[in-house]
């Protein structure tokens, strides 16, 4: 007779959020595994004798049910992180999982990483005084860096949150927009705010900023600051140049911490101009403080598409 592999929910509510709508997680699983795998009443079993896929099995749906306990969706991008960590035995990976959620106390929801990508950002942001989070878009790296930083700012060991962007035309002339100067900027610094507005409310937002404690601003309105104890986060980074990048990192003052986010596959300068934050990479390579983490098209979170896009991309690059 052929060997199964069974687990029990002892909640009906946790089986409903581990497997979802119809249950449409067993269909990932399924393709994860290899396997075939079905439910009976709130019994989860495995159709498999083979002994590696066994041990993954029992792994997934513990850490799944951990999850959701925690207030995380066992959405398809955690499933395969999970999946991967478990795959690959990344112990570390799979513990930051968990260990690097974040709460924040005007918030709904917790904010969780989704890959292993992710929590290795979270944890070096954490860690260190410099991180660049280096990827492709829909990865998370600028939803993730607010997040940590609004983290800081009302745990109080922040006293504010700085947020940056260059203001450079992608195709578009900026002296065509409507308005006058601040609204003309505005639309370049509308993503930062609706990252905000993702993980907390406009009065929120609106009261953090009136209290002094979030600053949303192009890069241009940094030079000649010293931001003390402060979060600064430099989002679309590869669209600066190289002295703006230096003016940047040279505005670190006592008790503070920077992140820096790019995709250097979207690089909206001149094309005689290189990239401040690919200038940024070669020259602060060597410094142990500062970290730089990657990601792929296997930390997207957007919709399921969009991986595949990346990928087709990369792949373009990779045989022009």
């Amino acid at each position: 007779m052929k060997k199964q592999s069974s687990i029990v929910i002892n909640a009906e509510s946790d089986l409903h959020e581990i497997f979802g709508a119809n249950d449409r997680n067993i269909s990932l699983i399924e393709e994860l595994l290899g396997v075939k795998v079905f439910l009976r009443g709130n019994e989860v079993i495995l159709d498999s004798e083979d002994a590696e896929k066994r041990r993954i099995f029992q792994h997934l749906i513990s850490q799944l049910e951990d999850f959701v306990r925690l207030g995380q969706p066992a959405e398809s991008d955690l499933i395969r992180a999970i999946h991967k960590s478990l795959s690959t035995q990344d112990n570390a990976g799979r513990d930051l999982l968990k260990k690097t959620a974040i709460a924040l106390p005007q918030a709904s929801k917790k904010v969780f990483p989704k890959s292993d990508n992710q929590a290795a950002y979270l944890d070096a942001i954490d860690r260190h005084d410099v991180v660049f989070g280096i990827g492709p878009a829909g990865t998370g790296k600028t939803y993730l860096a607010v997040a940590k930083a609004l983290k800081c700012v009302f745990d109080h060991t922040h006293k504010k949150l700085v947020v940056t962007r260059p203001v450079v035309e992608a195709g578009e002339s900026l002296g065509f927009l409507p308005g006058d100067l601040t609204q003309k900027i505005n639309p370049y610094l509308r993503p930062i705010y609706d990252s905000m507005l993702a993980l907390l409310s406009p009065e929120i937002v609106k009261r953090l900023e009136e209290n002094g404690l979030l600053e949303i601003a192009p890069l241009a309105y940094m030079r000649g600051r010293t931001l003390a104890e402060c979060v600064i986060l430099l989002d679309e980074a590869q669209n600066t140049s190289r002295e703006q990048m230096k003016m940047l990192l040279t505005r670190l003052g006592v008790g503070s911490k920077t992140v820096i986010t790019g995709d250097i596959t979207q690089v909206d300068l001149p094309k005689k101009r290189e990239s401040g934050l690919l200038h940024a990479m070669r020259v602060v390579k060597s410094i142990k403080e500062i970290a730089v983490v990657f990601f792929n098209e296997h930390d997207v979170v957007r919709h399921p598409l969009v991986r595949k896009i990346v990928k087709a991309y990369e792949n373009e690059a990779l045989h022009e």
